[in-house]
């Protein structure tokens, strides 16, 4: 187990310096194919030449992209100096880069983000999943009755409604014309209360979604469970139905489950972009979607790198809890 955990960490770190350098290329390439100048388009149209060259130095946009690279992933270890225009800029370790738009360090920016998508991410995934696994189980237990085609039919309207519809129709009626939520988020270490009342909307439309389609997952995957030969042998040797479904049904219906829960919980931590837009949250997604309109490249290599990470994290994380999860893992 330790050797495969090494194996994993190893191609964890590979996995990441490539979304690295790939990110970087994509940015300075593309624009020199097309013939811009990355300088020229940060500083915007009106500058002088003498400010573009600065831009240029001081975001290393005329060394090689190896260069940059390097200066990039040494930066998050030992720190990194900005040097050009007269002038020089230190960031300190872990750096991620420097905005020059906002002219703060990328690390403080996400410093100030991350515990609000955190906040957003895991309050919904508790809901989807106790919402999305118990319907998908009732589902499949009561299947054909009218319980299971309402089930479904929820679940579907879940999976075809995107977040931006539910998002603005739930604000619409619980915060315009009830009055009942407040409209601002608000961090939980100055009012309980308000870090409830400005996530409940976020939770509650990205758990629908969510638990909309893990609803359809666990339902497919209990119904072929419950026909495989193993439980029908338990069963037979007189075991109740709840110790069938909890011991035997319901561990062979989570490892699909396990699996999808960690890509979406990964994916979702690196930036919920569509939910936070809708609801105006200040987290790593509405970072991307600033760093993107504005060409800010520290913040667009941050943020893909954030992402990157807890996809590959989560995802080792869940490769180790199949074990804990289902008995022939181990036995493999």
């Amino acid at each position: 187990m330790l050797a495969y955990i090494v194996r994993r960490l190893f191609a964890v770190v590979v996995m990441l310096l490539v979304v690295t350098l790939v990110t970087l290329s994509i940015f300075f390439l593309i624009p020199k194919m097309t013939g811009s100048d990355p300088a020229a388009m940060f500083v915007g149209k009106q500058a002088d030449p003498a400010s573009i060259e600065a831009i240029r130095q001081k975001l290393g946009l005329d060394e090689p992209i190896l260069v940059q690279f390097w200066h990039f992933v040494s930066g998050i270890f030992v720190g990194r100096d900005y040097t050009g225009g007269g002038s020089t800029i230190h960031c300190a370790a872990p750096c991620f880069g420097y905005s020059f738009r906002t002219e703060q360090d990328v690390w403080t920016m996400m410093v100030d983000a991350f515990p609000v998508t955190l906040s957003m991410v895991l309050g919904a995934a508790v809901l989807w999943l106790v919402l999305g696994i118990s319907a998908g189980v009732l589902s499949a237990l009561k299947r054909g009755t009218i319980v299971d085609r309402a089930a479904m039919m929820t679940a579907l309207a879940g999976v075809s409604l995107p977040i931006f519809f539910t998002g603005m129709l739930a604000m619409f009626v619980f915060r315009t014309q009830l009055g009942w939520l407040k409209a601002s988020y608000v961090p939980i270490t100055e009012s309980f209360g308000g870090w409830f009342g400005g996530l409940i909307l976020p939770w509650v439309t990205l758990a629908f979604l969510y638990a909309a389609m893990y609803a359809r997952l666990t339902r497919a995957t209990m119904l072929e469970v419950l026909g495989e030969d193993y439980i029908r042998t338990a069963r037979a040797k007189g075991l109740t139905e709840p110790v069938v479904l909890r011991k035997h049904a319901m561990r062979s219906t989570m490892t699909p489950i396990l699996t999808i829960f960690g890509m979406d919980l990964g994916a979702l931590v690196g930036g919920a972009i569509l939910t936070e837009t809708t609801f105006n949250l200040q987290g790593l997604g509405w970072m991307a979607i600033k760093g993107v309109s504005e060409r800010d490249l520290p913040l667009i290599l941050a943020v893909t790198l954030v992402t990157a990470s807890c996809v590959v994290i989560a995802n080792l994380v869940v490769d180790l809890l199949y074990a804990v999860i289902d008995p022939r893992v181990r036995l493999a």
